[in-house]
């Protein structure tokens, strides 16, 4: 019974054997299947000709026969390494820095709508309601919104109906971000 139990921790040992598989660089070098034995044996001349020789003389389906091994991934370790290319230092004078023109007022261009004053109920606020008129970026239509603007009105000048001219401000309110300019037309 000692014996079988050495004979199987034998088979194991064996069987526990790692098998050594080529790496991709040995795939690589080695010889294509379909290359001629004799142009193998003319580029390797001694020993490993001789081994070729053998091999052609195995039948193809022999060799075929072998099962292939499947391409494992190399360890990080023994990949090969990508370095970035370094950035090389700036030679001579740096560009000056390029700044827009000022613009003609202080805080800038701000937008202007024209409206008609829908409301002025509230005290120093009118609501203004502007009409967009645009077309269909894809199917060219005309299409005519509307939209509606509270703004301040200090003097309470502008009443429903009149056609005002109202200019983009800083927020006023939770709700006011236009101021009245003018009045163009009065109410008839």
């Amino acid at each position: 019974m000692a014996e079988e139990n050495e004979h199987n921790e034998q088979n194991e040992t064996v069987e526990e054997a790692p098998v050594e598989e080529p790496t991709a660089e040995a795939v690589e070098a080695a010889p294509e299947a379909g290359a001629a034995p004799e142009a193998e044996a003319e580029a390797e001349p001694g020993p490993a000709a001789e081994t070729s020789a053998t091999a052609a003389a195995k039948p193809a389906a022999a060799v075929e026969s072998q099962p292939k091994t499947k391409g494992k991934r190399l360890p990080r370790r023994l990949r090969p390494q990508k370095t970035r290319p370094r950035r090389q230092a700036p030679t001579g004078t740096r560009k000056q820095v390029v700044r827009e023109p000022k613009p003609e007022h202080e805080r800038g261009r701000r937008q202007e709508r024209r409206g008609v004053v829908v409301s002025s109920a509230m005290d120093k606020t009118i609501v203004v309601k502007v009409d967009v008129v645009k077309s269909h970026p894809r199917y060219k239509k005309v299409v005519r919104r509307s939209v509606k603007f509270h703004a301040h009105d200090e003097l309470n000048a502008a009443n429903v109906g009149d056609v005002v001219r109202i200019v983009e401000t800083r927020p006023l309110s939770a709700t006011k971000r236009w101021r009245l300019a003018e009045v163009l037309e009065a109410a008839k």
